[in-house]
């Protein structure tokens, strides 16, 4: 969506992991669609380990910058125990069901209480925590979920970061999918076309076409409908939570159906703030937030109304000025995230100029002149904003929900409904690529079935 100046994506941001094992950074490079410095070699080697570190300043809520070495030893230590996460991937008992009881007794093991210590050793300790509980907000926002305690230790290293530092495209996310379909014939694409439901395993016959039938037939909220053999259903995993019993005509088999209950959704919002004039340092390119009384050892308040926007992780500052103007871009997770898109516009400009004077300590910073922020859980087709491998769920439930319908093999009329989407990648769910890739997965099954000699 254009700002005064220039553009702010309300969905996906960047391209993570640009080199070439990603399919969204070639088509990008292809089309010519990205900027000099993501096209250099060293910057498709790096390893950022999914998430690099921006030139960044972090605000403590009694109103200071934070020291930047205690906080890069508090994130150096998550970082440690994020990859040490990972290792359990096909442990027979993994130490505890979640990330989130993982790390949290990482932490109390490695952050020692200080007993009847120094003050100013018990301070620093405090901080550690007071970081680490941040740390903790930011892996909710990459996981799109509420809170770690709700996604599965076992599968979460089955998860696959690519090389490359993160890049976003100059003329935004949406010039690829524009260049995408500038290829195919004008009028093959039908936009604001909601489907009610999609019958299958039908006999469905156009009128005055006696000839031939098809076992597919897809009803629009309009009232118009279209057969098909085949239809590649890629509506996000939140929709799907909400709507399959009655969207699928007859009902999903129930295999298919477990998988989606057991899945995890959750939702990640963006919210941007317009300044006049910026309040950060032209080389600052995230500016993180510490609530200093916190701990990932501690229950978070439960009222949501009083103290949602603390589950904010913070502002990247969006990059070049001159295209964006002076524009920061906060994230925030879960239900707080939830919370926040029920509140009017002005009650949330008004809730980040507070909490931007107590963290910069200035209470005469200028407000915002504009905000703007996406609504994913609000959203009826979307329900949220990306998936996750929830406690009790495995990479099997995403490859249940990839596989195409009927089940049987042996069926005359294979491939009717086929299944895509970012939430049917095994290893690259919640991304971008993952959802391109899940969907040339299903091209190529349809084209592998049209190759195929038929049977005699």
């Amino acid at each position: 969506l254009p700002a005064a100046l220039g553009l702010a994506e309300m969905g996906a941001h960047w391209i993570h992991g640009p080199s070439p094992g990603n399919p969204v950074f070639r088509l990008a490079t292809h089309y010519g669609l990205l900027g000099p410095e993501a096209a250099r070699e060293e910057n498709q080697q790096a390893e950022a380990g999914g998430h690099p570190p921006l030139p960044s300043v972090t605000y403590g809520s009694s109103g200071r910058v934070l020291s930047p070495r205690a906080v890069s030893k508090a994130h150096d230590l998550f970082d440690t125990l994020l990859a040490s996460a990972r290792a359990f991937w096909g442990a027979e008992e993994p130490p505890a069901p979640s990330v989130g009881q993982y790390l949290r007794a990482e932490i109390s093991r490695r952050v020692p209480a200080s007993a009847g210590g120094e003050e100013e050793e018990e301070g620093a300790q405090r901080l550690q925590l007071a970081i680490l509980a941040a740390c903790l907000k930011l892996e909710c926002c990459i996981s799109g979920t509420h809170s770690m305690d709700l996604v599965a230790l076992e599968p979460f290293g089955e998860y696959v970061s690519l090389p490359g530092l993160d890049c976003t495209f100059p003329g935004g996310y949406s010039s690829l999918p524009d260049h995408m379909l500038s290829a195919l014939p004008e009028g093959t694409v039908l936009l604001n076309k909601a489907v009610r439901t999609i019958q299958w395993r039908g006999s469905f016959r156009e009128e005055g076409d006696e000839a031939r039938d098809f076992p597919v037939r897809v009803e629009c909220e309009d009232g118009d409908t279209f057969l098909a053999d085949h239809v590649i259903v890629t509506v996000p995993l939140g929709f799907l939570k909400e709507h399959h019993q009655d969207f699928f005509q007859p009902p999903l088999p129930e295999r298919k159906a477990e998988a989606i209950r057991r899945l995890g959704f959750g939702t990640n919002n963006k919210i941007f703030l317009e300044f006049e004039q910026p309040f950060w340092e032209p080389h600052q390119q995230l500016l993180e937030l510490v609530w200093e009384d916190e701990s990932p050892l501690e229950e978070p308040s439960a009222d949501l109304e009083a103290n949602w926007f603390k589950k904010l992780i913070g502002f990247v500052v969006l990059q070049p000025p001159e295209q964006h103007g002076h524009v920061l871009c906060g994230f925030i997770a879960g239900k707080e995230s939830e919370h926040m898109e029920t509140l009017s516009e002005a009650e949330v400009l008004s809730t980040m100029t507070r909490v931007l004077h107590t963290l910069t300590g200035n209470p005469h910073l200028p407000a915002p002149r504009s905000v703007l922020r996406s609504r994913w859980h609000s959203a009826p087709y979307t329900r949220g904003s990306y998936s996750y491998v929830a406690v009790g769920s495995s990479g099997d439930d995403i490859d249940v929900l990839a596989q195409p319908l009927p089940e049987d093999p042996e069926d005359p009329r294979p491939l009717q409904l086929l299944f895509a989407g970012e939430a049917t990648h095994r290893t690259f769910y919640s991304t971008t690529h993952g959802a391109l890739l899940s969907g040339w997965r299903e091209a190529e099954r349809l084209s592998s079935l049209f190759a195929a000699p038929s049977p005699t």
